[in-house]
């Protein structure tokens, strides 16, 4: 089961752009400040909440942060939403199915 925390942590636009970025590479806090326009306050609140989460990894050089994705803190929501890709695919099989039934009678015509 999912912690409840991680949906919350989520949840946050800003936390999860944050996210999106790190997927890309490892970025320093004044990287993210400048790609978010946002107040390195702000940032730095965002990176602790996503650090408590362990859905980032923290690297220090001198008086620099440097953020990474930790992957490892997504697994369990990953394994939680997989049922619901299941569902999708499904429909998305069933619909590609109509679709190509539909073409078939049009190319009847």
């Amino acid at each position: 089961m999912v912690d409840a925390e991680v949906f919350t942590v989520i949840g946050d636009p800003t936390r999860r752009r944050i996210l999106e970025l790190l997927r890309e590479r490892e970025w320093s806090v004044g990287e993210l400040v400048t790609e978010l326009k946002v107040p390195q306050p702000n940032v730095s609140k965002h990176l602790r909440v996503l650090d408590r989460a362990a859905l980032v990894r923290v690297r220090t050089d001198g008086p620099r942060r440097h953020y990474v994705l930790e992957p490892e803190g997504l697994r369990d929501l990953d394994a939680w939403l997989a049922p619901f890709r299941e569902i999708w695919a499904d429909r998305l099989d069933a619909l590609e199915r109509h679709l190509d039934q539909m073409n078939d009678l049009t190319n009847e015509e």
